[in-house]
């Protein structure tokens, strides 16, 4: 019986891996499933620009896998039990279950809601490709203007002001901040992202934790109302309580807990990758919830995964985090380099050059999904015995 390989989710870290080991493990010996609820592949990325009316067209996980031996199956995922090793699912054909040996869960992340009330009920995000067509659709009733207040002063809520901003000057686009605007920035990217908030026209409202959301305003920790036609929360993220529930060891975020190469700490034939993953750095730092880490991780998973069938050495790969790049609409941008403590490094690189080589980072991530095979070896690699396995796992 081949080796079957499920794994969940198709986004950054999830169709990536996929592809890898399409790539490298021989179709004689393993069996590749994805598990993905949407069709497309989404570009989270560029959600934001997609909420505000512009047309991008996502590829078909079945045009992106077309090819490879890789079993494309559109569902949701309802449950794991990693005892069974088993994984529930719901689509058009009903509910059902995905057997795996190997499991690769990669299922994201969604908005933080923190508890405050109202958010559920009155707030859109950016964080799924659903949310923000329907965001979308509500920002385009604003034909006659209107006030939008972005939520959080996070990477995703700069982003999605500014490209608001830009996008639609008609709009009075405000952005409320727990803390200081950039204040994790260096000094003078600092003054960059001011200076590009105020040539937007974009209010910003410093100290200003928002607990509660209602129809048209948010309420301000100190009681202050801010008036809002559309809230759009960006106030962090959160992964689906579906680990915690089947009993993977999760942290306290309800990530689940990997060793350092991605493999679950409670079931060894689990792995996690992306934003599901708790996984420390190089650094000792846990990784923060990103593209870019959902590539380094799903690079370690990958590897891991094909080194321990094929009885060879588990390689360890970089989980080092270099920087943050932030998109201020479309022709200006921040890349900020960090250290190794995660700390701003006095040096940034800003403006149509930054935003340049944003567009670069976004067209390669883009393409490397588009193309999983690309680069095949001539031969792919077989499947150890059960007993060289059992060998690798004994010394790992």
């Amino acid at each position: 019986m081949k080796h079957r390989i499920v794994v969940l989710g198709a986004g950054y870290a999830g169709a990536f891996a996929a592809g890898n080991l399409a790539r490298r493990l021989s179709p004689a010996d393993t069996e590749i499933t994805v598990v993905n609820a949407v069709p497309d592949f989404v570009e989270r990325m560029r959600l934001h620009q997609l909420a505000i009316g512009r047309d991008l067209a996502f590829r078909k996980l079945a045009d992106v896998f077309a090819g490879t031996g890789v079993r494309l199956r559109l569902a949701r995922v309802t449950g794991v039990d990693p005892e069974r090793k088993t994984v529930a699912v719901t689509g058009e054909d009903g509910d059902g279950e995905v057997v795996y040996d190997t499991l690769l869960y990669a299922l994201g992340s969604s908005a933080a809601h923190h508890g405050v009330p109202g958010v559920a009920e009155h707030a859109f995000d950016v964080t799924g490709q659903f949310p923000a067509l329907r965001l979308r659709e509500r920002l385009a009733g604003l034909d006659g203007g209107g006030t939008v207040l972005v939520v959080g002063e996070g990477l995703t809520g700069i982003e999605t002001a500014t490209e608001f901003a830009e996008s639609r000057p008609d709009l009075s686009v405000a952005l409320a901040a727990r803390g200081e605007l950039g204040a994790w920035l260096s000094p003078r990217a600092r003054r960059h992202l001011r200076q590009a908030f105020d040539r937007l026209g974009i209010t910003v409202h410093e100290d200003a934790g928002i607990r509660a959301v209602e129809p048209t305003r948010a309420i301000a920790a100190d009681g202050t109302s801010v008036p809002a036609d559309v809230t759009v929360w960006s106030a962090g993220f959160a992964v689906h309580p579906i680990a915690a529930a089947s009993g993977l060891e999760v942290a306290g975020t309800g990530q689940i807990v990997v060793d350092r190469t991605m493999r679950s700490l409670s079931h060894p034939d689990v792995y996690a990758a992306g934003d599901c993953a708790y996984a420390i750095g190089d650094k000792g730092r846990p990784l923060p919830m990103s593209c870019a880490s959902a590539g380094y991780t799903g690079m370690q998973a990958t590897a891991a995964i094909i080194a321990r069938l094929t009885g060879g050495d588990v390689p360890v790969t970089g989980l080092k985090y270099y920087g943050n790049h932030i998109s201020l609409g479309r022709r200006d941008a921040i890349f900020q380099m960090v250290d190794g403590d995660v700390r701003s490094k006095s040096w940034y690189l800003g403006g149509r050059t930054a935003a340049r080589l944003k567009s670069g980072v976004l067209r390669g991530a883009g393409w490397s999904i588009a193309h999983p095979t690309f680069g095949m070896p001539k031969r792919k690699r077989r499947l150890a015995t059960a007993r060289d396995r059992a060998g690798v796992r004994a010394a790992a």
